[in-house]
């Protein structure tokens, strides 16, 4: 039979993260372990009260189920037992780790999709003054692509102090919701020519009709706006690209449906992140063969990783070793 383990764990964040919500200096996760005999399958989520979750909600959430999956719940009733969430996915990449485990193959094999290979992540810089994202950017000026958290107030000047502090970067800037169709309109054809290539969920989810009928020079990127395939529909004429998030999935499972759904779509695709270890990472990685843009920095932005983290070569990601997952 088998046993399973939730717990929480926070880990500090390297300074100050801040977005367009609010700023925070610990990165609060949800770990869940399945052990079966000498094998253990791990997953880590990170619940996000945007979408009204909590750490004690998720763990309730997840300890609700521990008869079915002690008794072997597998990943196609897990789909229906959660909802898509952060819950969910730490379970499904817990469940898809014991899987690669007990099989003695790695998870992209049993998925049956492309072996993961070093890609290059998006770093972030948090949501500040105009002179310290300018700082922040020459700081980072090496990195190849860079994503500023934004909030409307003096955007412009953000992102031009950055595109000049880091010239050679490719640069996405993320509104995190903060923005309204005007202050889209008078921003995004500035963007261009500051190495923008990429707008992420500049309106509000549930109030972006709007972009449906305005000019989008730079491609503009659902975040809050699409979390499953079955929201993928929502988001038809008012996006070109679409993040996918485990912790809005609810695991791999349903990501590797959503990216192949929003393919098929024609949209582009990003991989996104919370803001957490390794562990959290290492399955979305499976996802970066069909994306355009990688935002997997989570484990950059904190003060101390996981043992047995993901490798790091500036911005260069390496997929996981079996130690940690997969």
């Amino acid at each position: 039979m088998r046993q399973l383990t939730v717990r929480a764990e926070s880990w500090p964040i390297a300074g100050t993260f801040t977005i367009s919500r609010g700023s925070k200096t610990v990165a609060d996760v949800v770990v869940v372990e399945i052990r079966d005999g000498a094998h253990v399958g791990r997953g880590e989520c990170v619940p996000y009260p945007r979408y009204d979750e909590t750490i004690a909600g998720a763990i309730a959430a997840i300890e609700a189920l521990r008869p079915e999956l002690e008794r072997g719940m597998d990943r196609t009733a897990l789909q229906s037992a959660l909802t898509a969430g952060a819950a969910r996915n730490a379970v499904d990449c817990a469940v898809w780790d014991l899987e690669a485990k007990r099989a003695g193959r790695p998870v992209w094999q049993l998925a049956g999709i492309e072996a993961p290979k070093p890609a290059t992540t998006a770093y972030t810089l948090s949501l500040d003054s105009v002179e310290n994202m300018a700082a922040a950017a020459r700081a980072n000026a090496a990195r190849p692509l860079l994503k500023l958290k934004l909030s409307g107030p003096g955007d412009l000047d953000r992102v031009r102090a950055v595109h000049e502090n880091a010239p050679h970067a490719r640069l996405i800037v993320d509104a995190n919701e903060a923005w309204t169709p005007e202050i889209y309109v008078a921003l995004a054809p500035q963007l261009v020519s500051l190495g923008v290539e990429l707008i992420e969920q500049p309106l509000p989810a549930g109030a972006d009709g709007p972009l449906a009928g305005l000019q989008r020079p730079v491609p503009v990127c659902a975040d809050e706006s699409c979390h499953d395939t079955a929201s993928l529909a929502h988001i038809t004429g008012k996006y070109d690209a679409v993040n996918v998030k485990l912790d809005k999935t609810g695991g791999l499972t349903e990501a590797l449906r959503l990216a192949a759904a929003a393919k098929a779509a024609g949209l582009g695709i990003m991989v996104g992140c919370m803001v957490a270890t390794s562990l959290a990472m290492a399955p979305a990685l499976l996802l970066a063969a069909d994306a355009r843009w990688l935002d997997l920095d989570g484990p950059l932005l904190l003060a101390r990783d996981r043992e047995d983290g993901l490798r790091y070569e500036g911005s260069l990601l390496h997929p996981p070793s079996p130690a940690l997952w997969g």
